[in-house]
């Protein structure tokens, strides 16, 4: 896989997705988001308990934001299983972030459904939900590639953007997880965005690319 940073994505020179029922990550050329140089931005959608969750409700703690759905095959059991692991093993330091999946299906994703599907996660990841238009108006918000496809039993499908999106305590996008990628990268990524400008044990890495860091200051 080919880890791309989001100001690329934005730019309109590629864009990561999920081929229909395979998990695959596959590349398509340009761009229809209507805010290409821009990612992220005010949104209202709701928690599990139907309150409220704005942008604002994000800021104060770093955020790791992926977005998906729970019929998906793949990418997203897959994607909630490495963040997850690297929760458990950050331990209470995981405490320190907003680690958040926002349903790209709520037609099929209910509340109750997502509350069931995430019992399988670490219980600090939440989930949000919307209206459908709501969800679309995040996902073009936040350089999210989702379309519906449908499949032969009558059913439908979503092929969609599988990277992690990283934040920092103020809302500005400062790195990406890849789908797929290493278990070991992933964590020094979260650590290195729970503890900005520290050289925490574990972490101290790009949050682009997962090269080591030589800037970070020692705690």
């Amino acid at each position: 896989m080919i880890s791309t940073p989001l100001a690329v994505l934005a730019s309109g020179v590629m864009l990561a997705f999920v081929a229909a029922g395979t998990g695959a990550i596959m590349l398509q050329q340009g761009s229809s988001f209507s805010h290409p140089r821009r990612v992220g931005g005010p949104f209202t959608l709701a928690d599990l308990d139907g309150k409220p969750v704005t942008e604002a409700d994000l800021k104060g703690k770093p955020t790791a934001l992926f977005f998906g759905f729970t019929r998906c095959p793949e990418v997203c059991p897959t994607t909630l299983t490495t963040l997850s692991g690297a929760l458990e093993r950050m331990g209470k330091d995981g405490d320190r972030l907003n680690v958040v999946f926002v349903t790209l299906d709520p037609a099929r994703d209910t509340p109750d459904t997502l509350r069931d599907y995430l019992t399988a996660f670490d219980p600090r990841i939440r989930a949000l939900v919307g209206t459908p238009e709501e969800a679309a108006r995040m996902a073009d918000l936040y350089h999210v590639h989702v379309r519906r496809i449908p499949t032969r039993d009558g059913d439908y499908t979503l092929e969609h953007t599988a990277a992690v999106e990283l934040f920092d305590r103020d809302g500005k996008v400062v790195g990406e997880i890849g789908y797929n990628e290493e278990a070991k990268i992933a964590l020094a990524k979260l650590i290195t965005l729970a503890f900005p400008g520290q050289c925490h044990p574990g972490g101290g890495v790009s949050l682009w690319d997962g090269a080591a860091d030589g800037t970070c200051k020692a705690s």
